[in-house]
C-alpha cells in the first residue's frame, strides 16, 4: 500500500498508513510545561472517534513534573500578569479571542470526531471565543487602568472621620487548576481562562481524556498567538498525578464534571488542609416546569415542547444543564407525549460529518453503556414512553462502532419514589414527571437537591411568581420563558457569560460566570484601614 500522509502539525492530528499492512498510528498529545512541549514517552491511552471508533489520538501525562508545573506559574506567569493592569489584560484577551476566531473552521473540524454536530460545536467553540471576547469587553468597560479593584464605598470606622476602611480585591499569588469535563472541551478551558487572565493569576488547564484532542488544538494556537505572557497558561494532557499535593492557600481548583469527582477532589489535603479554594459546577438534575395555563396551542405549550426536545438532541443530552425532569400537569401528559414524538421523529441520529444528521453520537460506548444502566435503573418506577435506549439505526454509521443512541422519553409512574429525582442518565434522555397541584410543583423541583438551571414556561404571572420563590433556593439560574421573550431567548440549557453559571447541593455549590463576579473569585478581597489620605493613595497609585 502507498504512503498516505496527512498530518496537522498544529496540536491536531496526525495519521500514517504504511507498508502492505494498514495501521493507524494517531499523535501523541503533548502537554505545555513551563514554556516547552512536552511529550510522555509511553504509549498513553488511545482515544477513538466517537462515530467511528477510528483512533484519534494517544494521551499520557507519564514523566510529567507537577512541581515545575506550579514553580513556573507562581515564578513566571504570576508576575508576568501582575505586571499588566487590567486594562492590558483585558486587552490580551481580545487579541487571543481574535487569534482564535480566525482558526475555528479547524476547531470545528476535529469537532466532529466527539461526536457532536455542526450545530454543537458552535456553542462548545464559537461559544468559549465569544465569552473570552465578553470578558475582555467588560474588563475594558468596567476595570480600572490600575492593579487594584475597589468593592464598596468608602466605610467610615472612626467618629471624628480620621479612620476609615475600604474593601479592595487583589491578584491571589498562586495558580488556577482547572479540571474540566469531556462535553465541552473549547467554552469549559476559555469560560475559566478568561477571568482568572483578568483576575491576574496563571492557570493550568487539565481537560478531559475523551476530547483532550480539541483542547489541544486550541492550546497550541493559545501559545502560538503570543497573546498572554509566558507562564500565563500551562497544559497537562493526561493524568494529574500529584498535581494537587503542591497547592495551598493562594491557589484555585475550578472543576466542572461529575458530582462523584468532586467529592473526591473536595476531599483532597490540598482542600482539606491547605485550604486551596475549590469551585465545583457538577452534574445535575436539573428541570423544567409547564404550567397549567400553558395548554395545547397556547404558544408556551409550543415553546415548552420545542426546549424539551432541543435539550434532548443537543449534545446528544451530554450538558450538565439539560433538562432531565420535566414537570407537566397530570392533564396534558399526553399532549406533551404526542408533541415530544411529532418532533424527535425528525431526528436523525448519526455520523455528524454526515449534513442531514442532527444528532451525533455520545462520546464513548462507555458512556453509552453507562446511560443505558441508567435508564435501566429509571425503568424501575418509569415507562419508556419514546425510544429504544438499546437499538438505533445511525445514518453513515456502524451503530456497534460508533457510541450511538436513539432519543428516549421516560414516563415517571410513581412520583413518590426517588429514582427519577436521583439518577442521571448522562444522554439524550428526559422523564416526564406528572403533578397533580401547583402547590407540589416547588417540592418536585427541590428534590433534585440542588441543580444548575430550571425554567418555568408559563403566561400566568402568579403561577410563575410562586414557582419562583419556592424553587430559586434550589437553583443558581432559572428562565422563566414565554412568548414575549422568546425571540431573545437563549435557552435553558446555555449558560451566559453576563450571568452566574452554577448551582447549591448536587451541583456542586459552585459559582462561575457571572460578568466581574468570576473575575473576583480568583482574587483576594482585603479590608484596608487607615486615615482617608492614605486609603485614597493607595487606590490612586495602585
Amino acid at each position: 500500500m502507498k504512503l498516505r500522509e496527512n498530518r496537522l502539525i498544529e496540536g491536531e492530528l496526525t495519521w500514517f498508513v504504511t507498508g502492505t499492512r494498514s495501521r493507524l498510528m494517531p499523535e501523541m498529545l503533548a502537554s505545555y510545561v513551563a514554556g516547552e512541549w512536552y511529550t510522555a514517552p509511553d504509549e498513553g491511552a488511545t482515544v477513538v472517534d466517537a462515530a467511528t471508533g477510528d483512533p484519534v489520538a494517544r494521551v499520557s501525562s507519564t514523566g510529567l513534573d507537577t512541581r515545575k508545573l506550579v514553580e513556573h506559574a507562581r515564578r513566571v506567569g504570576g508576575p508576568a500578569l501582575r505586571g499588566l493592569t487590567f486594562q492590558e489584560r483585558a486587552a490580551a484577551l481580545k487579541d487571543l479571542a481574535t487569534y482564535l476566531d480566525a482558526r475555528k473552521a479547524a476547531y470545528h473540524e476535529l469537532s466532529l470526531a466527539t461526536g457532536a454536530t455542526r450545530r454543537d460545536a458552535t456553542g462548545d467553540i464559537d461559544g468559549g471565543i465569544g465569552t473570552t471576547f465578553v470578558f475582555s469587553s467588560r474588563g475594558r468597560r468596567e476595570l480600572p487602568d490600575g492593579y487594584l479593584l475597589t468593592d464598596g464605598d468608602l466605610e467610615p470606622v472612626g467618629k471624628a472621620g480620621t479612620f476609615v476602611g475600604q474593601h479592595v480585591y487583589t491578584s491571589l499569588r498562586g495558580v488556577v487548576l482547572q479540571v474540566n469535563a469531556f462535553n465541552f472541551p473549547v467554552w469549559g478551558m476559555l469560560e475559566k481562562l478568561a477571568p482568572a487572565v483578568l483576575a491576574g493569576v496563571p492557570t493550568i488547564v487539565k481537560p478531559a481524556t475523551q476530547t483532550a484532542y480539541l483542547t489541544a488544538a486550541v492550546m497550541r494556537d493559545v501559545i502560538a498567538s503570543g497573546a498572554l505572557p509566558e507562564g500565563a497558561v500551562q497544559f497537562v494532557c493526561g493524568g494529574a498525578g500529584d498535581l494537587l499535593d503542591h497547592l495551598g492557600g493562594e491557589d484555585v481548583i475550578a472543576f466542572t464534571g461529575s458530582a462523584g469527582t468532586a467529592a473526591v477532589l473536595r476531599g483532597n489535603a490540598a482542600v482539606t488542609r491547605q485550604a486551596a479554594r475549590f469551585n465545583a459546577e457538577t452534574d445535575s438534575l436539573n428541570c423544567s416546569i409547564l404550567g397549567p395555563d400553558a395548554v395545547t396551542g397556547t404558544p408556551e405549550f409550543d415553546l415548552y415542547v420545542k426546549e424539551i426536545a432541543r435539550e434532548i438532541i443537543t449534545k446528544a443530552g451530554q450538558r450538565c444543564t439539560c433538562i432531565r425532569r420535566a414537570l407537566v400537569p397530570e392533564s396534558m401528559v399526553d399532549d406533551v407525549i404526542a408533541g415530544l414524538r411529532a418532533r424527535l421523529d425528525k431526528v436523525v441520529v448519526g455520523n455528524p460529518r454526515n449534513d442531514t444528521v442532527t444528532m451525533g453520537a455520545l462520546v464513548s460506548l462507555q458512556q453509552r453503556a453507562e446511560v443505558r444502566e441508567a435508564v435501566g435503573a429509571l425503568a424501575r418506577t418509569s415507562e419508556v414512553v419514546y425510544g429504544n435506549p438499546m437499538s438505533v439505526d445511525p445514518v453513515d454509521a456502524d451503530a456497534e462502532r460508533g457510541a450511538f443512541m436513539a432519543p428516549v422519553v421516560l414516563l415517571c409512574t410513581d412520583s413518590e419514589r426517588s429514582e427519577s429525582h436521583e439518577i442521571e442518565a448522562f444522554g439524550p434522555v428526559t422523564t416526564l414527571i406528572p403533578y397533580a397541584q401547583t402547590d407540589d410543583v416547588g417540592a418536585l423541583a427541590a428534590r433534585g437537591n440542588g441543580s444548575l438551571v430550571g425554567s418555568v414556561v408559563s403566561y400566568d404571572p402568579d403561577f410563575v411568581r410562586a414557582v419562583v420563590m419556592t424553587a430559586a433556593p434550589h437553583h443558581g439560574r432559572l428562565l422563566v420563558l414565554d412568548r414575549d421573550c422568546a425571540g431573545e431567548s437563549t435557552g435553558h440549557g446555555t449558560p451566559m457569560p453576563q450571568l452566574v453559571h452554577g448551582g447549591p447541593g448536587r451541583a456542586g455549590g459552585g459559582e462561575e460566570l457571572g460578568g466581574l463576579r468570576a473575575v473576583k473569585h480568583f482574587m483576594q478581597r482585603t479590608a484596608l484601614q487607615g486615615s482617608p489620605a492614605v486609603i485614597a493613595a493607595l487606590i490612586d497609585r495602585s
